[in-house]
């Protein structure tokens, strides 16, 4: 992994993580939220899309649809709240997104985009 784009509208989180990523070398782009993550992506290639569960407004499949439209090839990660429903986690996995809790680490990042292309599968 070379370089991530972080959306979370929590500054704090996004710092922490950005840190993490910086400390192991790994390039971040950070972003408030999904707009912002959005023009990012349209400038600045990455290697994996990180972004808070809150952060997402639209329907899932207008979701997949979107990333795979603006950074084909690109998996995405969704980080959900540790007391998320598990028919919520599910509903990610099903639509493609890999699905990590919080509090979440570059390690548990580097693991689940391992091996992952393009939302739905491995490469």
């Amino acid at each position: 992994m070379k370089r991530v784009l972080l959306i979370d509208p929590n500054r704090v989180t996004r710092e922490h993580l950005g840190l993490q990523c910086l400390g192991r070398d790994v390039g971040v782009v950070l972003a408030e939220n999904l707009a912002e993550g959005v023009r990012s992506l349209l400038s600045v290639p990455v290697d994996v899309i990180v972004v808070d569960a809150d952060a997402l407004r639209l329907s899932l499949r207008e979701h997949v649809v979107l990333f795979d439209r603006v950074a084909p090839g690109v998996p995405v990660v969704v980080v959900v709240r540790a007391e998320a429903p598990l028919e919520m986690r599910v509903a990610f996995e099903l639509a493609g997104f890999r699905v990590v809790a919080r509090p979440v680490s570059i390690d548990e990042l580097v693991e689940k985009a391992t091996g992952l292309t393009a939302i739905g599968g491995p490469r």
